[in-house]
């Protein structure tokens, strides 16, 4: 059977050789994870971490959380991967991913992973320091609705919780500005260009903005996701030392 194409210049996988592919992956998989099953039985920990993480984690202190588990295992090679909440738990379930924080609206479940709930925030307004609402001590939905918002992109779960809050109090509002980047969200509303829904410790330190609460605004609620199914002593690991950080 030939797997590779070769000339003097290139190398290519035959159609054997692609076909081949996913199952030599699976098998050096399976391989690594042998060899750190066998370390973690003597009581080291090795292998790899892959985790996953939506831009706005603020239960936890993710650096000192790594540099934790860095100084506690130190043979663990940890990889992060930055995105929505969909995607982490679908790669959490397909075994890409080992473990992963989400941010989704209240009453949203976590399906297909196991899962715990870390904390859950009620969203401010954030508006620029010289906006015309910035010196109101609360307001409501229907305050806001009459402003162009900066969000995250429409469907995704990190904008779920603000259109539902939006929609059940009967009230519609203009989406102008997509964003992934909390940094540019925050950077349009500094500029005057929009208000934002976000987590308070998002804002909290944040210069050229305020942050009001919302009478009957959005809450969104942290998770940590990671597979029941036959989890790595790595990931077990990291698992059980994941705290939510004090308020």
């Amino acid at each position: 059977m030939q797997l590779f194409a070769r000339s003097s210049r290139r190398v290519e996988l035959t159609a054997a050789g692609a076909a081949f592919l996913p199952e030599a992956r699976a098998s050096v998989a399976a391989a690594d994870r042998a060899r750190a099953e066998a370390a973690a039985a003597t009581g080291e920990l090795r292998g790899t971490l892959a985790i996953g993480l939506i831009p706005t984690v603020t239960a936890v202190d993710i650096p000192d959380l790594l540099g934790t588990f860095r100084q506690a295992h130190p043979a663990v090679s940890v990889s992060l991967r930055v995105g929505a909440s969909d995607e982490m738990v679908a790669a959490v379930g397909a075994g890409s991913l080992d473990v992963a924080f989400l941010g989704l609206a209240e009453g949203a479940p976590v399906t297909g992973v196991s899962s715990r709930e870390l904390a859950r925030h009620r969203l401010v307004a954030v508006v620029g320091a010289d906006h015309l609402l910035g010196q109101r001590r609360r307001l409501r939905l229907a305050d806001l609705s009459h402003h162009p918002f900066v969000d995250f992109p429409a469907g995704s779960p990190g904008r779920a919780q603000s259109d539902r809050a939006f929609e059940r109090a009967g009230l519609t509002r203009e989406v102008p500005y997509e964003v992934t980047s909390t940094d540019l969200a925050l950077g349009l509303v500094r500029a005057g260009l929009a208000i934002a829904l976000l987590a308070p410790q998002v804002v909290s330190e944040q210069q050229g903005v305020r942050s009001i609460p919302v009478q009957g605004g959005p809450t969104r609620v942290e998770h940590l996701a990671w597979s029941g199914f036959n989890p790595s002593p790595a990931a077990t690991a990291f698992v059980d030392l994941v705290r939510p950080r004090r308020e």
